[in-house]
């Protein structure tokens, strides 16, 4: 039986664990991945441009979250797409895998940003959104956990993937992570966010 102790030390590996990766594949630190995600942050926010959150299930309520603080305290546009009226709709009429992709269709312009979250990285609904994202010139980034070769951490700009073994410990960990990254940008808009 694991204790609570037991657990929290699963999730401190988990985090300290944690592999960046850019869109060929190339390993960066732990901090250089943070620092390029604050410098599209600030990109994002000079151009008045839209960073979309998209995850099914904990991670979906985690989009939701991080949409509503990257709006209120982070200072630019931020949105979900958690409407159950949209999501059912483009479900039953066109396919569940298109529930986010068809949102970011009608919504999403060139030099937006996409946020996946998903446990697995595997998420067929979250694939096809970084497809139609790659289709919008936007730039991805992605969380993910399980197993190292899932889709979502192949096909990101930037990828934050932790060798998590179960949903728990990975959703545990992109929480840490989303909130980390806003934290570390509102507070270092002009120290380690700055573009290079």
């Amino acid at each position: 039986m694991t204790s609570y102790l037991d657990y929290i030390q699963q999730l401190s590996q988990c985090l300290g664990a944690l592999v960046v990766t850019d869109r060929e594949g190339q390993i960066l630190n732990t901090e250089e991945g943070l620092r390029r995600w604050c410098a599209i942050t600030v990109d994002l926010q000079k151009t008045n441009n839209t960073m979309y959150f998209v995850g099914n299930g904990a991670s979906a309520m985690m989009a939701s979250h991080m949409a509503a603080d990257a709006s209120k305290n982070g200072g630019f546009r931020a949105r979900a797409f958690n409407d159950p009226a949209l999501m059912t709709a483009v479900s039953n009429d066109i396919c569940y895998e298109q529930s986010f992709a068809t949102p970011l269709e009608r919504f999403a312009n060139s030099g937006d940003v996409l946020v996946t979250i998903s446990s697995s990285g595997d998420s067929p609904n979250v694939v096809s959104a970084i497809e139609v994202a790659r289709v919008l010139k936007m730039r991805v980034i992605t969380l993910s956990g399980m197993k190292q070769d899932n889709k979502s951490r192949q096909i990101g700009d930037l990828n934050f993937y932790v060798p998590a073994e179960t949903y728990g410990l990975a959703e545990c960990s992109h929480q840490s992570i989303l909130h980390c990254w806003l934290d570390v940008f509102m507070e270092n808009q002009e120290g380690v966010c700055h573009s290079k």
